[in-house]
């Protein structure tokens, strides 16, 4: 089993932050942009290691989003992955436990972006498919992101109704 470590960005050094970052381009390839990377930073990270060597890695970034024109802090999850060779070992179950913890006990909502291969692994978790429009402030101004429909999951109460991404960013805003 691993042992995590659970720090902010501040508090993690140039090497810890490359092997997350290496950790998360091994698991998506070419999938995992700059802009992806840059999303997980600024917050709490999750590190899960086996043997010292970095296996796991997840974080929480606090965004604002819009529940029917109510503004949430929301607790969002990015850069989840685990290293290819080490997978269904209960790696991925430990670097989210303690990012719910976060989320719970700091925030009004939890929030993420799945893909096929890990929405499983949240939904066992606890975690909901929004079932409702969502949408996004974006420079030309709110703009429906129906792709996204269904890959966006929640963790607390909120779950149904119109969702907005009020926090524009580079890359996937979602």
């Amino acid at each position: 089993m691993s042992q995590v470590q659970v720090a902010h960005t501040a508090d993690l050094d140039p090497k810890t932050l490359q092997a997350a970052r290496d950790l998360c381009l091994g698991a998506f390839g070419d999938e995992f942009t700059e802009d992806d990377w840059r999303h997980g930073l600024g917050g709490m990270h999750a590190l899960a290691y086996e043997d010292d060597e970095l296996v796991g890695h997840a974080s929480v970034v606090q965004r604002q989003l819009l529940v029917g024109g109510r503004a949430l802090r929301t607790g969002y999850v990015e850069a989840v992955a685990v290293r290819a060779d080490r997978r269904r070992r209960g790696h991925g179950a430990a670097v989210m436990e303690p990012l719910e913890r976060i989320i719970r006990n700091a925030y009004e909502l939890g929030a993420l972006g799945a893909t096929d291969d890990g929405a499983a692994l949240y939904t066992g978790r606890g975690w909901l498919r929004w079932e409702g429009r969502l949408s996004a402030l974006t420079p030309e101004g709110v703009t429906h992101t129906p792709e996204e429909e269904g890959w966006i999951l929640v963790y607390g109460t909120e779950r149904s109704g119109s969702l907005l991404c009020a926090d524009f960013r580079d890359g996937d805003v979602w």
